[in-house]
């Protein structure tokens, strides 16, 4: 409901002094009491303050605590590299929740590495090389760099085992390299949650970014300063843990040690929970006109399309759920309006072609096509396979929503079944009433996407009588 960030710079030349610099505190106190206020105006019944790395580490750290506590009312909670570890990679489970592979979480103060798979966390290290802390990379400087930076991955021999899996890149520091990529290769789709890039390219992109000049890297589009300032070590520090670890891809992540720690106290039951279908009953239940069962709509029409594969089924069921999302919309505006709204949603569950897929899907529902130019600019990130069956579910979507008028609990007055020549669309013999042009129209526009004829037909009365 809020999010702001602040860059302090609490880890800036710790390791030259071991302690936090007077202006970094300063600016944090300034920041802290900011959000303490925000916060009882909001009435939050619970604040959590966690302290990391250079809090930690800083010689001067309790007493920075014992002032945030002083100015603000909250207790300050200083957690360990292991802490600190897990709840990222929480972070991470919460926001791709069939992560397997090792999240790197890159700080100003330290690189915490921890592997995942099948939401169990393993083998951990925590390690000093924050950008804050270790400095920029100087000309004549970066082979020592390098080297420092080897010796404490050399603390992680567990890390072999990312090879041919992903690394989940987490924090700001790398956020904004995966920024500078999308702009280097005019990406179409500007959200960093997802955004995945194979390990050839993206080490060949940090060899090039580490020659860049600081105004040049200063000048990338969505890169602060105070980012630019940091990249090209934290694209050094990328560049070794790929070196090291050989992942087939690394997948950008969003959601890190915040997240985690709010994943953290959740019940079993609800960490389970696909967190891409919770975010589509809630948005349904915000903007659609009626609020049947969730499987209504999905459940009438699979019979077109048999089984879907895993991947597929989820987003296929979060479109029925949020296929009446833009019925307030002007009607020349609603297939575009309903694309841009669903592929951009900050929710979590996604990678960029899902994302694609249900615009694709949402747009058909609405316009009958996709000839929208900013669908075309993203269409290519979906193979051809998932992009036709995508079109196919939103112009399945667009008959059953007009046939009901959006009150889609008159579709159980009707069923779709599969024949060995196509399928049937029959009616009971009181729904015959929803029949008409219109209804035609949009049966004759899925027999074309599914090139299987879709008849219409009427079930026999109970007394045998049509």
């Amino acid at each position: 409901m809020f999010n702001e960030k602040a860059l302090c710079g609490l880890g800036r030349g710790l390791d030259e002094t071991g302690a936090l610099s007077v202006e970094a505190m300063g600016s944090a106190l300034t920041n802290l009491q900011r959000y303490a206020a925000i916060a009882h105006a909001m009435r939050v019944g619970r604040v959590d303050v966690l302290a990391t790395s250079a809090v930690r580490d800083a010689s001067n750290g309790p007493d920075f605590v014992a002032e945030i506590e002083r100015r603000t009312g909250y207790t300050v909670q200083i957690i360990g590299g292991d802490e600190e570890a897990r709840l990222s990679a929480l972070g991470v489970v919460s926001g791709f929740p069939d992560a397997n592979g090792v999240v790197g979480d890159l700080g100003g103060g330290s690189l915490e590495l921890i592997d995942v798979s099948d939401q169990q966390l393993g083998a951990h290290t925590t390690m000093p090389v924050g950008p804050l802390r270790i400095g920029e990379v100087e000309p004549g400087k970066r082979r020592k760099m390098q080297t420092l930076v080897d010796g404490y991955l050399d603390g992680a021999p567990w890390l072999v085992n990312l090879e041919g899996r992903t690394l989940y890149a987490v924090g700001g520091a790398w956020r904004s390299v995966a920024k500078a990529h999308m702009a280097a290769t005019n990406y179409p789709i500007e959200v960093i949650h997802g955004y995945t890039i194979d390990r050839a390219t993206l080490s060949a992109f940090l060899s090039t970014l580490a020659l860049q000049s600081k105004k040049s890297i200063r000048a990338t589009p969505g890169v602060s300063r105070r980012r630019a300032d940091t990249m090209a070590t934290a694209a050094l520090v990328l560049q070794r843990v790929l070196a090291r670890g050989k992942p087939d891809r690394v997948v950008f992540s969003a959601f890190g040690l915040r997240e985690g720690c709010i994943f953290d106290r959740l019940s079993p039951e609800e960490r389970h929970q696909d967190p891409l279908l919770v975010a589509a009953v809630s948005i349904a239940r915000e903007t659609n006109r009626f609020a049947p069962p969730a499987e209504t709509v999905f459940n009438w029409l699979k019979p077109l399309f048999g089984e879907f594969a895993r991947r597929d089924e989820r987003l296929v069921r979060a479109l029925c759920m949020l296929s009446d999302m833009a019925w307030a919309e002007h009607p020349s505006y609603r297939g575009e309006h309903a694309f841009l709204r669903i592929s951009r949603m900050p929710v979590a569950g996604l990678d960029h072609a899902d994302r694609v897929f249900l615009g694709l899907g949402m747009l058909a529902r609405y316009s009958g096509h996709v000839q929208l130019e900013a669908a075309q600019r993203v269409e290519g990130l979906l193979d051809m396979q998932r992009r036709q069956l995508a079109v196919q579910v939103g112009l399945a979507l667009r008959l059953g929503l007009t046939l009901s008028g959006g009150a889609t609990a008159l579709l159980r007055r009707t069923r779709i079944e599969a024949r060995d020549d196509g399928f049937a669309l029959t009616f009971a013999p009181e729904a015959v009433e929803l029949l008409g042009e219109v209804v035609e129209r949009r049966v004759q526009s899925v027999s074309d996407a599914l090139q299987r004829p879709v008849v219409l037909a009427v079930r026999p009365a109970r007394n045998g009588k049509r």
